[in-house]
């Protein structure tokens, strides 16, 4: 096999094997080079204890086994003082029976693709647009103490001497409050940084890289764009730029978050998700003859499912507590439900760049953020698409003024209807609307999905919030 010679040419001394658990979280194992065959790539390595992993197995059936993807050999370029590793990415399978373990993000990715070829579409095409903040470093109040933690009070502190808020020794706040898009240097101090990052992804985990660079925020945020690819191989490559930005940060001394709203008053980061579907070498979505956006009846349905599903799906594309100081109004990021051309404050988005382009034609999804669990995410989409093609979900009409400036009136009159607020209320929605996901996302992983997640919502509304001390405590 083409991936082991390659390891052994290169003298590598571990394997290391990644898997990703529901929340999203990529994990790993180390193996000695040679305890990995030919044959492990068709029997698995049993080496996974499932009861240990966020919402997988219990205690009493947590055997489990991981199966490498050849195609997803990659080598790790700061592994030499260890002697040299490489990894494979792994599906995960159920020990005994080999099946696939119905829980395994990436096993429901592939599902995903099955579903979709039955119905018709040999191919998907997706590209994510990664963006995170890069800090200096974050500081947290108290920082390890559980007991002041829970009773003492506590509080953060970010460091960037990129922002307005850096004092004379620690830089000085070049980029002010949503003035950093495109940006050059010096005032964007991170061009050097992304540049290593592509580097690395693009020779060592054989990524197409596209584009980098500073977004609208201060304090480091950053977005890196890869040419579009199917479905699993695309969720894979957000894991590796995931993987490789943590890890090249790091090693500058500094901290990289994907968190959706760090800063106050700043934009967020968002994961803007562009998606086709493809028959024969032919982009369904395209129609030259459609005067509006040159899009195809079938793209109007597969949008009319998305936009019927928006609330339910938060719940997987937004879901942190966090995500939902992102979706607020007047920071880019997508507030109400609604499709337009070109227009940035409807959450779906026909890109329009080039006139006459069927490779080119996608729709752009704009709500998800960065914290997604990727493969999860992907999923959810394709689903709520297809169940507007099945159903012949016809959307509203496109609106393509700034739907920020509408008043509640002229909102209900055009039917655009708000994302949830919370959390909360997205599981809520998702409650009351998951029928769409059940041909690949068994009901057992969405309790499971669903009771992690009102646990994090209950975690924070038992804690007392800094502003609170702010607003309240000298009233």
């Amino acid at each position: 096999m083409a991936a082991l010679a390659e390891a052994k040419r290169q003298n590598l001394r571990w394997i290391e094997l990644f898997y990703t658990d529901v929340i999203g979280g990529f994990n790993h194992i180390h193996i000695p080079a040679d305890a990995i065959t030919p044959e492990s790539f068709d029997e698995g390595i049993p080496k996974l204890d499932g009861s240990s992993v966020r919402g997988f197995r219990e205690i009493h059936e947590s055997d489990m086994i991981l199966l490498p993807d050849p195609a997803t050999f990659a080598t790790i370029p700061w592994s030499s003082g260890q002697g040299g590793s490489a990894r494979f990415i792994c599906d995960v399978l159920v020990g005994g029976s080999h099946e696939p373990y119905s829980h395994d993000p990436r096993g429901i990715a592939r599902r995903t693709v099955d579903v979709l070829r039955g119905a018709g579409y040999d191919q998907s095409y997706w590209g994510p647009e990664i963006e995170f903040f890069v800090f200096d470093r974050i500081h947290l109040l108290p920082s390890s103490d559980a007991v002041r933690d829970a009773w003492g009070g506590s509080g953060y502190s970010i460091k960037s001497s990129e922002a307005p808020w850096a004092g004379a020794s620690d830089g000085h706040g070049s980029v002010r409050f949503k003035e950093g898009y495109h940006r050059a240097g010096p005032f964007d101090t991170l061009e050097g940084i992304r540049s290593e990052m592509c580097n690395i992804l693009a020779d060592s985990f054989h990524i197409q890289m596209d584009a980098h660079h500073h977004e609208v925020a201060t304090a480091g945020q950053s977005e890196i764009n890869m040419r579009f690819d199917a479905l699993v191989p695309a969720a894979d490559h957000v894991q590796d730029i995931r993987f490789v930005v943590r890890n090249v940060a790091r090693q500058h001394d500094k901290v990289a978050s994907f968190m959706p709203k760090p800063i106050f008053g700043d934009n967020g980061i968002g994961m803007h998700m562009n998606q086709s579907l493809w028959t024969g070498g032919t982009n369904v979505f395209f129609d030259p003859a459609d005067r509006y956006a040159e899009v195809s009846q079938t793209c109007r349905y597969y949008i009319g499912g998305l936009l019927a599903h928006a609330r339910a799906l938060c719940a997987i594309t937004n879901p942190t507590t966090n995500s939902y100081r992102r979706l607020v109004p007047g920071y880019e990021a997508p507030v109400f439900i609604a499709w337009s051309r070109a227009n940035r404050s409807a959450n779906v988005r026909i890109p329009f760049y080039l006139k006459g382009n069927a490779g080119a034609k996608r729709i752009e999804y704009r709500t998800p953020d960065s914290a997604a669990n990727i493969y999860l995410t992907e999923a959810a989409l394709a689903m709520a698409g297809l169940d507007g093609i099945k159903k012949k979900i016809e959307p509203p009409a496109p609106v393509d003024s700034d739907i920020y400036k509408l008043t509640p009136a002229q909102r209900r009159e055009r039917e655009i209807r708000e994302l949830p607020g919370s959390l909360s209320e997205a599981l809520d929605c998702l409650d009351s609307d998951e029928e769409f996901l059940h041909p690949v996302f068994p009901k057992s992983l969405l309790e499971t999905y669903a009771e992690m997640k009102r646990d994090e919502q209950l975690q924070l509304n038992l804690r007392p919030h800094p502003y609170e001390f702010y607003r309240y405590a000298d009233v």
